[in-house]
């Protein structure tokens, strides 16, 4: 099961980083997880990125798991209508928290 550490910056000119990071495990037949511990600025070209590649290798019959996602990506994955889509909760982890 390949595990990818995804960079912190997801800004839009972090794109071309982010789909060469991702590239290698687009056809991979293992589970992918995705680490995303941190990400300081999110842009939606970014997260749609993200999106197409979890959503290609769903097609495929391909699983892709997000662990320890950064709470600005999952703020803003939800803002962006794309938390169910790469397979997050609806909900921000501080929410969650105040449960």
């Amino acid at each position: 099961m390949p595990t990818v550490a995804l960079a912190s910056e997801w800004g839009i000119e972090a794109s071309e980083v982010l789909k060469t990071a991702l590239e290698p495990h687009l056809e991979a037949d293992d589970d992918v997880v995705l680490v995303i511990a941190d990400a300081g600025r999110v842009h939606s070209a970014t997260m749609q990125l993200l999106a197409a590649f979890v959503r290609t290798r769903r097609d495929a019959g391909r699983a892709t798991r997000i662990t320890a996602c950064a709470e600005t990506l999952h703020n803003a994955a939800i803002a962006l209508g794309l938390a169910t889509e790469i397979g997050l909760a609806l909900s921000s982890s501080s929410e969650r928290n105040a449960l």
